[in-house]
C-alpha cells in the first residue's frame, strides 16, 4: 500500500485541529450517522477547557489506497519539544496560516524547524471565510517569512491552498469556494513524498513519542526506518550516543488506524507505529535489531528557559486535600513526565524533597501543575525563575529573550511600548495591520514577560493579543522592578471573619473571602505600601448587651479576585511559595514564622551588599 507521513504545523488557533476533523470526515474515517466531539484529537481535558493542543497525537486516514499518517502537533511555543520530535518523522507538513493574522511567532518557530530538517511545505492559507480575511497579504508575507529563514528555491516553490476547516473545504484558487477537501488529499498524494526507507535491512524505529498504558505497559511511537516488525521479535534499545539500555521482547505492534491504534501482525519501514515491551527505553532512543550497531540521528531540542522549585508540602494544612504527598511520590511523577517530555529537565536537590523543574515557559509549567494537581498530588512551587548562562568568550552573564509580537488597538500601542520598556524590552517593528490596529514585535527578557499577560490584558481592555516565541540569549540587561506592594499575612491559625476582612479593606485588596480557612504566615490580602503586614483575619465583632440608638453598620465586603494558577504564579515574590493542592490554591509566605521572615531578609540584604547583586536578578 502507498505511504504518507504529514504534519500539520501553524500558530496556536489557526485550525489545525479542525482541520483534522475535516480530514476525518471526508475521508470516510466517521460513519455519515456517528456523533463526534468537535477537536476530536484535542482529548485531554486541559486541552479542551483551554482550547488548544498539549500533546501531539497521531491519527490516519485511507485515500485511494494511500495510508496517510497524520501527526497533530501543539501550536503554542512552550511545547515545542512536541513539534521538534514530531517533524522527525514526517515527510512532509501542511503549514497553515490564519487568513486575517497572517504569520505570528510560532509560524516562523515551527516553519523554522521543518525548513532545516529539508521538508518541503504545502501552504494553506485557512479561515478565508472570516470577514476580516486578507488572503494575498497573507500570501505575500508567508512568502517573505520563507525567504527571511534561507529557505530552498525548491522549499520556496510551494504549493498554495486557500481553505476554511470549520467548513471543510479548499481551494487552489483565492476566489473560489469548492465543495470538500479534495484539492488538498490531490495536493498531499502529489506533493509530499513517499518515505525514504531501507525495506530489507534490518529493523530500526527512533522513539519520539512515550506513553503509559495500564495493561500494554510503556509504548513507544515513532516511525519504522528500515526492516520489519512483528509481535514477539526480540530487540534492543540503543541510546543516542550508541550504548546498548535494554533488550527486550515486543509483546505488542500497534498501528494507527483512524482514531485508534490497532494491533497488527506486522509493519513495514514507513509506517508510525507503537511498540509494546521495553521497560526502559525512552524519547530519543533507537528500537532496533540486535545486528544493528548505530542508532538513528536524532534531532537536539532548544535547551528549557525558565526553572521552578517543586517541594513538598509543609504547610498547617498539609495532607488534608490531597493523597499524594510525599517526596517520593513528587519525584516519581517528575521523572516520569522528564521521560516523556524532553523540553523538562528535573534535578533533585540535596535534601531530595524538592526539585527544581525546568521547561519551556509559564503555561507549560502551569499545565505540568494543573494536570499533577488533578491527579491527587499536594505541593509546594516557588516563583519561575529564568535560566542564565555564561558567554564562554567574555564570560559575560547572558539571559533568554523572547520575541513578542502584540497586536492591539492603536489607541493602546503607547501604554504597551511603555510599559514593555519598563521591563528592558526593546521595539524591533511597528506597522499598522488595518482596522484601527497595530502590530508591534519586540525583543524582550524571558523575566520581563513573567507576570506580565495580565497587566497587558488591563491595559488594552481586553482586546490586545500577545503571541511569543524563544528568540535567543542576549547580554544581560538589568534589573526588573517587581510587584510594587507588599501583602497581607495572617499571624494565626484558624477561619477568617468577615468583620476582620471587613476592617482590613482599607489597607488594600483582600484575597481570600469570609470562613476561609487560614493559617500563619498566609497570604490574605495585597497592602497598599510597600512593605508586608501581619494580620489578624480571625477576629470577630465584640457583642455585648448595651443597645445604641444608632443602628450597627453594614459589613459590605468587596468580592476577591479569582487567581489561576499561571497568574498566582507570577503574583508572589521570590519569598512566597505557592500551595497547590486538589482543591485549592494558596499564597504563602516561604518561612511561616515572621521571626524567621525577618531573620532570612536581613541575611539576603548582607549578601546582596556583599556581592553588589542587584534586585530582581531571578
Amino acid at each position: 500500500m502507498n505511504l504518507r507521513n504529514i504534519a500539520i504545523i501553524a500558530h496556536v488557533d489557526h485550525g489545525k485541529t479542525t482541520l483534522v476533523d475535516a480530514l476525518l470526515r471526508q475521508s470516510g474515517t466517521f460513519r455519515a450517522n456517528q456523533q463526534v466531539a468537535e477537536c476530536v484529537l484535542d482529548s485531554n481535558d486541559l486541552e479542551r477547557e483551554r482550547g488548544i493542543t498539549i500533546l501531539a497525537k497521531c491519527t490516519s486516514i485511507l485515500w485511494k489506497e494511500t495510508r496517510i499518517n497524520i501527526v497533530d502537533t501543539p501550536g503554542h511555543a512552550d511545547f515545542g519539544g512536541e513539534v521538534e520530535r514530531i517533524l522527525s518523522m514526517v515527510d512532509g507538513v501542511v503549514l497553515l496560516v490564519d487568513a486575517a493574522e497572517g504569520p505570528l511567532p510560532q509560524t516562523k518557530f515551527v516553519l523554522s524547524k521543518a525548513l532545516a530538517l529539508g521538508l518541503r511545505p504545502i501552504v494553506v492559507i485557512n479561515k478565508v471565510d472570516r470577514p476580516d480575511a486578507r488572503a494575498q497579504d497573507v500570501l505575500n508575507e508567508v512568502f517573505d517569512l520563507f525567504v527571511a529563514l534561507d529557505a530552498t528555491e525548491e522549499q520556496c516553490d510551494f504549493p498554495i491552498l486557500y481553505a476554511s476547516g470549520r467548513q471543510g473545504w479548499a481551494s487552489h484558487h483565492i476566489n473560489k469556494k469548492d465543495k470538500d477537501l479534495l484539492p488538498l488529499f490531490e495536493t498531499v498524494l502529489g506533493h509530499v513524498p513517499s518515505p525514504e526507507v531501507e525495506k530489507d535491512a534490518p529493523f530500526s524505529l527512533l522513539a519520539t513519542i512515550l506513553e503509559s498504558d495500564s495493561y500494554l505497559g510503556r509504548l513507544l511511537t515513532g516511525r519504522i526506518q528500515s526492516g520489519v516488525v512483528r509481535p514477539g521479535m526480540t530487540l534492543k534499545a540503543l541510546g543516542h550516543d550508541g550504548a546498548a539500555l535494554e533488550q527486550a521482547r515486543i509483546t505488542k505492534v500497534l498501528a494507527f488506524r483512524g482514531l485508534e491504534r490497532v494491533g497488527v501482525e506486522d509493519a513495514h519501514a514507513g509506517d508510525i507505529v507503537a511498540l509494546a515491551g521495553f521497560s526502559r527505553a525512552s524519547v530519543a532512543d533507537t528500537l532496533c535489531d540486535p545486528a544493528v550497531q548505530h542508532p538513528v540521528p536524532s534531532q537536539p531540542v532548544d535547551p528549557p528557559t525558565l526553572t521552578m522549585t517543586f517541594s513538598v508540602n509543609d504547610s498547617p494544612v498539609a495532607g488534608t486535600e490531597g493523597g499524594k504527598v510525599t517526596g517520593r511520590m513528587i519525584h516519581d511523577r517528575l521523572m516520569r513526565e522528564a521521560e516523556s517530555n524532553v523540553a523538562i529537565r528535573v534535578k533533585v536537590s540535596d535534601d531530595k524533597d524538592s526539585f527544581e523543574v525546568a521547561g519551556r515557559g509559564e503555561l507549560q509549567l502551569g499545565v505540568l501543575i494543573e494536570t499533577m494537581r488533578r491527579e491527587g498530588y499536594e505541593l509546594s512551587v516557588s516563583r519561575p525563575r529564568v535560566i542564565f548562562k555564561k558567554d564562554d568568550a567574555t564570560g559575560a552573564r547572558l539571559e533568554p529573550v523572547e520575541e513578542a509580537q502584540v497586536d492591539v488597538d492603536e489607541q493602546y500601542s503607547g501604554v504597551v511600548v511603555r510599559k514593555i520598556s519598563e521591563r528592558k524590552g526593546d521595539l524591533m517593528e511597528m506597522r499598522p495591520s488595518g482596522a484601527g490596529k497595530a502590530r508591534l514585535t519586540f525583543h524582550v527578557p524571558s523575566r520581563g514577560l513573567i507576570g506580565y499577560h495580565g497587566e497587558f490584558l488591563t491595559d488594552t481592555r481586553g482586546t490586545g493579543v500577545m503571541n511569543r516565541v524563544f528568540h535567543g540569549y542576549a547580554p544581560y540587561k538589568g534589573a526588573v522592578q517587581g510587584r510594587r506592594t507588599g501583602v497581607m499575612v495572617s499571624n494565626g491559625d484558624g477561619v477568617a471573619s468577615a468583620y476582620s476582612i471587613w476592617k482590613l479593606q482599607d489597607r488594600g485588596p483582600m484575597l481570600i473571602a469570609p470562613n476561609t480557612r487560614v493559617y500563619r504566615g498566609m497570604i490574605v490580602g495585597e497592602h497598599s505600601k510597600e512593605n508586608d503586614l501581619d494580620v489578624n483575619v480571625l477576629e470577630g465583632k465584640k457583642l455585648t448587651n448595651i443597645r445604641t440608638v444608632n443602628k450597627d453598620e453594614a459589613i459590605r465586603l468587596i468580592p476577591p479576585p479569582r487567581f489561576t494558577l499561571e497568574k498566582a504564579m507570577a503574583y508572589i515574590g521570590d519569598d512566597e511559595l505557592l500551595e497547590v493542592t486538589p482543591e485549592n490554591i494558596r499564597l504563602r509566605k516561604r518561612w511561616l514564622d515572621p521571626n524567621e521572615r525577618k531573620k532570612r531578609a536581613r541575611a539576603a540584604e548582607a549578601e546582596e551588599r556583599e556581592f553588589h547583586i542587584g534586585p530582581g536578578l531571578n
